[in-house]
């Protein structure tokens, strides 16, 4: 009904996963693990639409790995999607307002975003049950413990776990990965439904035969064309999580987690020659303010959602501590030298962008001349950078939509700038 009826393999995972046994369904829990590009959104949101219209006023809950990404899928994909089919009928009123995106329907019942916390859903009954999108993303299972209490008195409701692999660090999929791998060996029709679609971990990332057996969308949704681009211009533990559905370890990181935690430290606060590195998403929905000083202590200030907030935040720095600020004038917060001429800005450039990742990579792993102030959002986005290849040298990599790397844009350029680029001031001559 939404105009786009589902290709095989989803087929294959609602036939299986919505199988009842007797009022109830088989399966409490459903994990889908698939590589991107695979259909994901249209299975969503077709399930959440389908358990929101099974009776009257059922919640549906919708999570991603922030509030943020949560927000911004059901007010960009999700909405568009539903708004444009036959099922729009159904719809009694769209919430849009920051903090209230929902779907209400006629019956009632209503999808909603919720954020990605450990009390996220207090107080709620979930009828509709409950969505783990981008599953890789989390550490702990706070996610699902904010929702599984508020299904536990709905014997309908099923919890859906949805997910690209990650790395060493995504410890909650990976219990789910060897939970499911272990019910499908031991042939479970209750309990839980797992299904992945992925290459074997010695398969060969260049034989476009193995591509054929791990992406269930080859072919229809995705064109091979796109996949060789891919293969071309991706680093290869990127191509090998994102497209072969492959597990990266952890010393697979550009940044070893072992390196990062050597340089973490909450004895120290930036001091002297502040320097305030500001940096945005490629998709403007999120922003970061980072502060270092010349002795190379760094510390994340902001990471919030949008970018309105910005100018005042700086200003509001600026008139309490001093300082300057820098922005990579060619990345997405390059505007900000317009918006902010009132006050005065140090403008990377590509080549200064590219000197100050190299450098700081290198004080990183050398334990030398950079300390930080511990912070999950720069943790998570040192945990998911990736080097992007520009002439002999290299930047952090914007690829991955999954990944919030404005923290570690905004560190970089505010450590590089603190330390090796301090300010000169003149002081009055006595005579």
């Amino acid at each position: 009904m939404m105009g786009t009826p589902f290709m095989p393999h989803q087929r294959h995972v609602v036939d299986v996963g919505l199988e009842q046994d007797g009022d109830k369904p088989a399966y409490r829990e459903v994990v889908l693990l698939t590589p991107r590009q695979s259909g994901k959104s249209t299975l969503l949101l077709s399930l959440m639409v389908w358990s929101a219209l099974q009776g009257r006023r059922r919640r549906v809950a919708y999570t991603a790995q922030t509030g943020s990404d949560a927000r911004k899928k059901l007010k960009l994909d999700f909405v568009p999607m539903l708004m444009d089919s036959e099922l729009a009928q159904l719809v009694k009123q769209v919430r849009l307002a920051n903090g209230e995106e929902s779907i209400e329907f006629v019956n009632g019942s209503r999808i909603e975003a919720l954020p990605s916390t450990l009390t996220a859903g207090h107080g709620m009954t979930l009828a509709g049950g409950g969505f783990i999108d981008e599953a890789f993303a989390d550490i702990d299972d706070r996610r699902e413990q904010a929702m599984l209490p508020a299904m536990a008195t709905c014997p309908d409701a099923q919890l859906w776990i949805v997910s690209t692999a990650g790395t060493e660090a995504s410890a909650y999929l990976q219990r789910k990965v060897q939970l499911g791998r272990r019910m499908v060996t031991e042939r479970a029709t209750s309990g839980l439904a797992y299904f992945e679609w992925s290459a074997p971990e010695d398969a060969d990332p260049d034989d476009e035969t193995v591509w054929g057996t791990c992406m269930p969308a080859l072919g229809r949704t995705i064109q091979i064309d796109a996949i060789r681009h891919a293969r071309q211009t991706q680093p290869d533990g990127e191509f090998r999580r994102a497209w072969l559905n492959q597990w990266t370890k952890t010393d697979e990181r550009v940044i070893p987690e072992q390196a990062w935690s050597a340089i973490l430290t909450d004895r120290a606060w930036p001091d002297e020659g502040l320097v305030f590195g500001v940096d945005i998403t490629l998709d403007r929905q999120r922003a970061s303010i980072v502060v270092a000083d010349m002795a190379g202590t760094i510390e994340l200030i902001d990471n919030a959602d949008g970018t309105n907030w910005i100018g005042d935040r700086v200003r509001g720095l600026l008139a309490s501590h001093g300082g300057r600020v820098v922005v990579d004038q060619y990345g997405p917060a390059g505007n900000l030298v317009d918006e902010l001429a009132d006050i005065p800005i140090v403008k990377y450039g590509t080549r200064d962008s590219v000197s100050a990742a190299n450098a700081m990579y290198d004080a990183i792993m050398q334990t030398n001349g950079i300390q930080v102030r511990p912070h999950e959002s720069l943790s998570n986005a040192v945990a998911f950078a990736q080097k992007k290849p520009v002439g002999s040298g290299w930047l952090w990599a914007r690829t991955d939509p999954a990944a919030d790397l404005s923290p570690l844009h905004a560190a970089t350029i505010a450590w590089h700038c603190a330390k090796f680029r301090p300010q000169r001031v003149k002081r009055p001559m006595v005579f």
